[in-house]
């Protein structure tokens, strides 16, 4: 399977999830996917700024499709009341 296709399947995957997600949830709603292809596409999708990977209070990465401001793009995912965005050291 090309990059392309397995980072596209992983965004649509976040896209029908509708709410911030795992890893591993993520990795069990692409079953047809490795561990690795998962990550690398959520790579690839933080880099494009169509993902948010959080970090909460228990230090657990979230992951959820994101529409930077000023996109006229309809946000598919509302922004789950726990997460609390933090910088990463």
């Amino acid at each position: 399977m090309a990059t392309d296709a397995f980072v596209d399947r992983v965004r649509i995957a976040l896209e029908q999830q509708g709410t911030a997600c795992l890893m591993e949830e993520i990795v069990a709603l692409c079953p047809d996917l490795t561990w690795n292809q998962v990550f690398l596409a959520i790579d690839q999708l933080s880099r494009r700024e169509e993902i948010r990977v959080t970090l909460d209070a228990d230090r657990t990465y979230r992951i959820q499709t994101y529409r930077p401001a000023g996109d006229t793009r309809v946000d598919v995912s509302p922004v789950h009341p726990r997460i609390v965005q933090q910088g990463i050291t």
